[in-house]
């Protein structure tokens, strides 16, 4: 089972690479990491996606609990969460595939954030699996780079 682990540390040097050294020590994978700076300066969210069972997910809590840089954490649960991906794809172009590319682009709500004579890149914000879905269209007009963030998620509602 997939969990997505909501993890609030201290914004400092070096708590990124505590945090996954201590997934790497205890054999955990890490399926997705995505970290940015909250609302407050001087405190940082993790997204962490971890496949595990309950007794995984209890192991990671502890571990995590005892990092000092470590706030709080929440398991969000799948049917409460708002998630989203950022995906950028730069795809070859022409004047004959231009625009059955634009019109995937549209249809996924996407946008396309840079043209030049033999490429387009596209930018995609959307749930994991619509961002995979567009990936996969755009695959048959050779991609030239991708770059994917990973998910990135918070609880609906009040916590």
């Amino acid at each position: 089972m997939k969990h997505t682990i909501s993890v609030i540390v201290e914004n400092k040097p070096g708590v990124l690479h505590r945090v996954s050294g201590l997934f790497s020590r205890r054999g955990f994978n890490i399926e997705s990491l995505a970290v940015g700076t909250t609302e407050n300066p001087n405190i940082s969210r993790m997204t962490i996606v971890v496949e595990g069972d309950e007794i995984v997910l209890e192991q990671i809590t502890k571990q995590l609990y005892k990092l000092i840089d470590t706030l709080k954490i929440f398991d969000l649960p799948e049917q409460k969460l708002i998630e989203r991906e950022l995906a950028l794809i730069k795809v070859h172009a022409n004047d004959k595939t231009r625009q059955e590319i634009t019109q995937i682009v549209d249809i996924f709500k996407a946008k396309i954030v840079d043209v030049a004579e033999d490429s387009l890149t596209i930018e995609i914000s959307a749930e994991k699996d619509k961002v995979d879905n567009v990936q996969k269209l755009l695959e048959k007009f050779g991609i030239q780079e991708l770059v994917r963030t990973g998910k990135i998620a918070l609880q609906r509602g009040g916590i």
